[in-house]
């Protein structure tokens, strides 16, 4: 996927590249991990014609893209869930997810005790498909965390991951994207 992106975009004008790794960044399930190995793909494909993206502005970028849908995901999603949750056609899955959010939180809680928030941290700061900040900020919304909190937990989350998708990026090549 990473390619194709960027074959469509190597010759667009240096803002569109950065604005296309800065709304890769906010998608669900691809987040700062598609985007940063994306940046990195971006920047080798530049060097062929001389040129370079400036990788610390794409960082900042891809870290304000991933955060940027958090506080509408903690306090929106889950209100989504509970209106939808005695809709016919929609109601036994939104219920579910609330259901299965509320046992799976009561016993992250029970497991986590205080180290709640470090938990979310770690949740959403190693790279593994399913966690990012979408699904930590969902997580954190159905557990009824505090929001201050939570966004903190995340944002510390996010600068995880993007460090180790960086090194991960840089050690293993674009090559692999």
């Amino acid at each position: 996927m990473g390619h194709a992106i960027v074959e469509m975009f190597q010759n667009a004008p240096m803002w569109v590249i950065y604005l296309v790794i800065f709304i890769v960044s906010m998608l669900p399930l691809i987040e700062l991990r598609g985007a940063i190995p994306i940046a990195y793909l971006f920047d080798a494909v530049l060097a062929k014609s001389g040129l370079s993206l400036n990788m610390p502005l794409a960082y900042i970028l891809i870290i304000l893209g991933n955060m940027l849908p958090v506080p509408f995901i903690f306090f929106f999603a889950r209100k989504v869930l509970e209106w939808g949750a005695d809709k016919p056609v929609i109601g036994k899955f939104f219920t579910f997810c609330l259901e299965k959010g509320h046992k799976g939180g009561e016993k992250l809680k029970a497991k986590a005790g205080n180290g709640l928030l470090v938990a979310l941290l770690l949740f959403v700061g190693i790279p593994v498909p399913g966690t990012g900040a979408w699904t930590g900020t969902l997580a954190a919304s159905i557990l009824d965390m505090d929001f201050k909190s939570s966004v903190i937990a995340v944002i510390l989350g996010v600068l995880l991951a993007g460090i180790i998708m960086s090194v991960v990026s840089l050690l293993l090549g674009v090559a692999l994207i």
